[in-house]
């Protein structure tokens, strides 16, 4: 037999063999979408949990919390009625542990993520709003003075791209248990900033957000004053020199803002008062400061008020801070150092701190 024919033969055997049988998939499990918005008002959350005894979501959207059927697949669902619009946190607890609902990607930013986002649009300040937009740039890099990893944000306004204007500088620290995404995440800063902005009522600015967790152990300790330490050398000798080089800062301290929430109110107090030669305004929202750390501040009340744009400060009635404001901006008033105290509704809560960002920035640079 040629070469010819052998090739015909081999061709004739192969397409006579029974095709291979097709590879059975399992079919994909159907997706769980939570939560679901309902058109009354109503929000639905569900959860795929088959093995679980009990199941329940807590948030600041409910009163406790609210235990969920099962149904006979396994499908965990409960329905909220009539929720008012805002950004709400959330988790479901499965038989006793605490954890995000995996049928949402919003989630809020923390050392140790359990906490869900809710967010029913309405047409409040840190709503997204048909305005001109700003930009969120994110950095990383090695930090020579401290020897670490860091990551921040950069919210530059709206024009800015396309300008060549030069802007004023805000620094703005989270809380304890949040990281630097969670002012954009979960606190909407970048909106809050638009809409102010949009309606005059802001002076256009850039914003930095920095990990106020640079030595990772202090996690727990918020008042750790070793951490607060590497955050002050960071954000002087390496995070705002970079921000210097790569955006149009204006130069000065008249041109320079800190604030913060809860731990980053801490931080800002600290460095900000010891830094009054790098920043003339100064937020504290809901926030305390160790013992001796401002003192320097305090012993030259004449000093500090003539570097001094605004210091404003803030706490809920609520809040478990509030006994050591009271006893920090009474010591403010006996040293006689000028400052602005604001005593508000609510407790220790990001409701709370949207608020009192959108009555901090209007006062900046003016």
């Amino acid at each position: 037999m040629n070469r010819f024919r052998f090739f015909v033969a081999l061709v004739t055997v192969f397409s006579v063999l029974p095709a291979p049988a097709e590879e059975k998939r399992p079919p994909r499990p159907k997706p769980v979408v939570s939560p679901i918005f309902k058109a009354d008002g109503g929000v639905t959350f569900q959860i795929k949990a088959p093995t679980a005894k009990e199941v329940s979501v807590s948030g600041q959207m409910v009163k406790g919390n609210l235990p969920l059927t099962r149904d006979d697949e396994g499908l965990w669902s409960g329905t909220l009625e009539a929720v008012a619009p805002g950004i709400y946190e959330y988790s479901f607890t499965v038989d006793g542990v605490k954890m995000l609902d995996p049928g949402n990607p919003a989630m809020k930013p923390q050392r140790s993520p359990n906490t869900s986002i809710l967010h029913l649009k309405g047409d409040a300040i840190y709503d997204f709003r048909e305005v001109p937009h700003g930009t969120v740039h994110s950095h990383a890099h090695q930090c020579a003075p401290i020897n670490r990893f860091r990551e921040f944000q950069v919210y530059t306004p709206p024009g800015y791209e396309s300008g060549t204007e030069d802007y004023p500088l805000l620094v703005l620290q989270h809380g304890h248990s949040d990281s630097y995404a969670t002012w954009v995440a979960h606190g909407k800063a970048h909106w809050i900033l638009d809409n102010l902005i949009a309606e005059g009522k802001a002076v256009p600015m850039i914003v930095v957000m920095l990990d106020g967790h640079p030595i990772p152990e202090s996690y727990g300790d918020g008042r750790s004053t070793a951490n607060t330490e590497e955050l002050r050398r960071d954000l002087l000798e390496a995070s705002l020199p970079m921000v210097e080089k790569l955006y149009r800062v204006k130069p000065g301290r008249e041109n320079r803002a800190i604030a913060g929430l809860s731990m980053g109110g801490l931080h800002a107090l600290t460095i900000g008062l010891n830094e009054l030669d790098t920043f003339s305004w100064i937020g504290s929202f809901s926030a305390a400061v160790p013992e001796n750390a401002i003192d320097a501040a305090l012993a030259d009340a004449a000093g500090t008020n003539e570097k001094l744009k605004l210091l404003w400060i803030a706490c809920g009635k609520d809040d478990f801070l509030l006994s050591e404001n009271e006893k920090l901006t009474a010591l403010l008033k006996e040293k006689t150092v000028t400052h602005e105290w604001h005593l508000t509704e609510g407790d220790h809560s990001w409701p709370v701190w949207r608020g009192y960002l959108a009555e901090f920035v209007p006062r900046l640079f003016r």
